[in-house]
């Protein structure tokens, strides 16, 4: 069975629930709730990697994710992951007991692959972005979308095991809506399972983005029904986890999609 992400945002600017879950307290709640909702794992951000965002301090970012982790490991068992891209964060967080970094830009970072090296257990998902989140959405190109971000993605996935981490600790996500148009996010659904193929679980974050409310004319709160169609195909494609905001409905989805496929 395929799992379920749950995203708790501990940022003031996250494009669907910036600000919302700021406070430790709306937090800590939010995540309780997508537990028994069914989230498998709790993927915590704090920065927002929205197009334009800007980034923060490294201290500020700290603030907002290391006591949530250590407040949700002492009283849950389920996974936790940590979404970012600073070294000094994710060395913190695996220290806290973290499951799996999840970094945007594949671990690219200064130090951030010796940080993710220097532990035996913790997961790492690699992701695909062209540019950078104040950048990206400025007339994205590819030669070939498929093959590009396949590219890159098998390129960063050899740098990881050969700086020590094992091929069972990568998960790969070509990043939907991270430096693509319309057009190429449809593509990567289209063609999904060139990505499964690889030997690694997928992680597909498509969770009410742009790109389905340029399709259905619809604002962020209205893209539930497109985010789940996405969602059920996606793991009829091969994807390992669905990164999302609507867990309840999420893990209904996709209870149903593999009591047909399996």
């Amino acid at each position: 069975m395929q799992k379920v992400m749950g995203i708790v945002n501990v940022t003031p600017d996250s494009f669907s629930d910036g600000g919302l879950f700021l406070s430790q307290n709306n937090a800590f709640k939010q995540a309780k709730q997508l537990i028994a909702e069914g989230a498998d794992i709790i993927d915590i951000g704090g920065e927002s990697t929205r197009p334009g965002a800007e980034p923060v301090s490294v201290q500020e970012e700290l603030d907002r994710v290391i006591p949530l982790v250590e407040k949700i490991r002492a009283e849950f068992s389920v996974s936790i992951s940590v979404d970012t891209s600073k070294s000094l964060v994710m060395r913190e967080a695996i220290a806290a007991g973290v499951d799996i970094i999840n970094d945007v830009m594949a671990l690219t970072g200064e130090d951030s692959i010796a940080a993710v090296a220097a532990s035996d257990t913790v997961k790492v998902c690699l992701m695909h972005m062209q540019g950078e989140p104040r950048t990206m959405q400025k007339n994205p190109k590819y030669d070939n979308v498929i093959e590009d971000i396949k590219a890159f993605l098998l390129m960063r996935t050899q740098a990881c095991i050969n700086a020590g981490i094992t091929s069972n600790r990568i998960i790969i996500d070509p990043g939907f809506g991270f430096g693509k148009t319309v057009v190429h996010n449809l593509l990567l659904m289209k063609n999904l399972q060139v990505f499964s193929q690889l030997g690694y679980p997928v992680l597909v974050g498509i969770s009410r983005k742009s790109f389905i409310g340029n399709i259905l004319n619809k604002q962020v709160t209205e893209r539930l029904y497109g985010s789940l169609a996405l969602a059920v195909l996606a793991i009829s494609k091969g994807a390992s986890i669905i990164r999302t905001h609507d867990v309840a409905a999420t893990v209904d989805a996709l209870k149903m999609t593999d009591a047909v496929l399996n």
